[in-house]
């Protein structure tokens, strides 16, 4: 696990552990998570603690059928991923670097250019909760045009690092920004940065080229 100096908020690791999050933010959280040993303790307390309750709460009757449509569930493949697609595995990561296990279960595309020294990839996860889901990879000096945001932003650097105007973000770190937030990431001189970022809404970017490389990425 990498030390981070940035981590979600406890007020949401308590809506993750909760399940409160849509699919794709949860899953840029769960990334964290997992390499973040205190984040990961806590929400292992959080997750011991609604056992706990959920020990205590007086059983209810379920369907007959209930157990069988579950596992039915869990065995079926979603219905808009073709089965080649989900064998495919993540594209490559700069060497060294391991995807995270959290992502085992989503169909990550190839690298897609979208500039010099700009790779973008989409992450798709089983059904579609609104959150746009996708990996980039920059080369140093390389930045994300300046841009806003309609709803919220989590992003999870894998390796390399960016400062955005507001702090400075290494592997390992985790930034929420939202509506009021307007940024401009640039990747600093260590080496290749890639992120996972998911995104509910849309990012408003600032300039032409900003909304060209939006639509190329199907982020605006």
């Amino acid at each position: 696990m990498t030390r981070t100096a940035h981590h979600p908020s406890d007020a949401l690791l308590l809506s993750h552990a909760a399940g409160r999050l849509p699919a794709g933010l949860a899953l840029v959280v769960a990334v964290h998570v997992e390499r973040c040993a205190r984040c990961a303790a806590y929400v292992g307390l959080l997750e011991a603690a609604g056992g706990a309750l959920l020990d205590e709460t007086p059983p209810v009757e379920m369907h007959a059928d209930a157990l069988a449509h579950a596992l039915a569930t869990l065995d079926a493949p979603p219905a808009d991923a073709p089965a080649a697609a989900l064998q495919q595995g993540p594209p490559p990561l700069p060497v060294g670097e391991a995807w995270p296990a959290a992502l085992a279960g989503s169909q990550v595309a190839p690298w897609r250019w979208i500039g010099p020294g700009m790779r973008y990839s989409r992450v798709r996860l089983p059904g579609d909760d609104g959150v746009i889901v996708f990996l980039l990879r920059l080369a140093a000096g390389k930045y994300l045009p300046q841009h806003a945001h309609s709803g919220r932003e989590f992003t999870q650097v894998l390796c390399g690092s960016f400062h955005d105007g507001r702090a400075q973000f290494g592997a390992g770190d985790f930034d929420a920004t939202g509506a009021g937030v307007h940024h401009l990431p640039v990747v600093q001189s260590d080496g290749e940065c890639v992120c996972l970022t998911a995104v509910q809404g849309r990012l408003q970017f600032d300039s032409f080229y900003g909304r060209v490389l939006g639509q190329l990425a199907g982020l605006s």
